[in-house]
């Protein structure tokens, strides 16, 4: 009987997962690749490895979450089945300072993860939501947490620093960064291509709902534009990303804005759609003909090539970019507007290789390696859980 890996990657509104067999001489063989839609019509879809449909099933309206999560793990024993799940494997988004590598799921984790939602007040309930869900339903079941914050530990403390009083550094308020496992697959996947590409002054492009950059030498983390929290750095689909905290002191002192209705400002109505007043989703708005909508894409680019130069400070230079993500791996525009604004560090794109989405997209006088590099954040949840389990 084959033994299987859940991965889990909670979102705002739906759930990703995938589901790996345990192969004897490879690691892990994907099984199915889906995604639970927990909205207003619940539904479970899911396709094998080669594309082929699995699953499409929609739930009655209203479905509690922990029931939505109860018809994931019935499909699996159902349709799937002849398989032992030997764990469940979930992307948690803050890890705070205590949590700097996966761990076991207990009850007593799991209260110590609650604990850090004010870190994260929107992204941590959902990440936690599936957990409790299977604890309830599977209490048998091991689970583990991997943590998208973990993976900047490598980050000079002079770069994590805010410019408070110290004490406030000691109760933990300083830059944490996030989209590490993002990160960590992409970082791995250079180290696979050859590891003199992994060894160069690196930026990483993670551009979709969320974005963020991260700048890697030798492979690891060594700046992000995101800091505490996951509002910061880029513009994003629905965030604001970076912002004088003048601004909000104004919102708060004087226009009265209350604290709540200021956190779903920032969080839920700025960004692509707070600027465009159309959509927060890129293709919507690049097949806009509105002006806004040009004018959000245009702050995107700008504030992304922005950021990207500032971590090539951090580096000293940049030897190669990678885009990954939705519109990273998706957008031949976005990613000739981005790479346009940093030709001044010598990059140069081959339009055709761009438009075509190949995985190098410099043109053979491009001083920087500019690439295209699909994302993976399950199956990175799926090595860690796996590796714990069986330590």
């Amino acid at each position: 009987m084959p033994r299987s890996v859940l991965a889990l990657n909670a979102g705002s509104s739906s759930v990703k997962f995938a589901l790996y067999d345990l192969a004897r001489s490879n690691g892990l063989r994907l099984v199915s690749r889906g995604m639970l839609d927990l909205g207003d019509a619940p539904r479970l879809t899911a396709k094998a490895a080669d594309g082929t449909v699995q699953c499409d099933r929609q739930f009655t309206a209203g479905d509690a979450h922990d029931a939505v999560i109860g018809e994931l793990l019935n499909w699996v024993d159902s349709e799937v089945g002849g398989r032992k799940l030997v764990c469940a494997g979930h992307r948690i988004v803050h890890g705070g300072s205590e949590f700097t590598e996966p761990v076991r799921l207990t009850p007593a984790v799991i209260d110590a993860i609650d604990g850090l939602t004010p870190l994260a007040p929107l992204h941590q309930p959902r990440s936690l939501a599936p957990v409790r869900a299977i604890a309830a339903l599977r209490p048998e079941l091991p689970q583990v947490g991997c943590f998208d914050t973990a993976f900047h530990q490598t980050i000079d403390p002079l770069v994590r620093r805010f410019a408070l009083p110290s004490k406030y550094e000691a109760e933990g308020v300083r830059r944490y960064g996030f989209h590490g496992l993002s990160y960590e697959y992409i970082a791995g996947r250079l180290r696979e291509i050859s590891p003199a590409l992994a060894a160069k002054r690196t930026v990483i492009a993670h551009l979709g709902n969320g974005a963020s950059l991260c700048a890697l030498r030798q492979g690891r983390s060594v700046d992000t534009t995101m800091g505490f929290s996951a509002l910061d750095g880029l513009v994003m689909g629905t965030r604001c990303g970076a912002i004088d905290p003048g601004v909000l002191l104004y919102f708060l002192l004087e226009k009265g804005v209350a604290a709540d209705d200021l956190q779903a400002m920032l969080y839920e109505k700025s960004g692509l759609l707070g600027v465009s007043g159309i959509s927060g989703d890129m293709r919507a708005l690049e097949a806009s003909g509105d002006p806004r909508a040009h004018e959000a894409i245009e702050l995107f680019a700008f504030r992304a090539a922005r950021e990207a130069a500032a971590l090539a400070n951090t580096m000293g230079g940049l030897e190669c970019l990678v885009f990954t993500a939705g519109i990273g791996e998706r957008s031949s525009s976005i990613r000739t507007a981005i790479s346009g604004k940093l030709a001044w560090l010598g990059i140069e794109l081959d339009e055709g290789a761009n438009v075509a989405h190949a995985e190098i997209i410099s043109s053979a006088e491009s001083k920087v390696d500019v690439r295209v590099i699909g994302t993976d954040e399950e199956i990175v949840v799926a090595r860690h859980s796996l590796a714990l389990i069986e330590a």
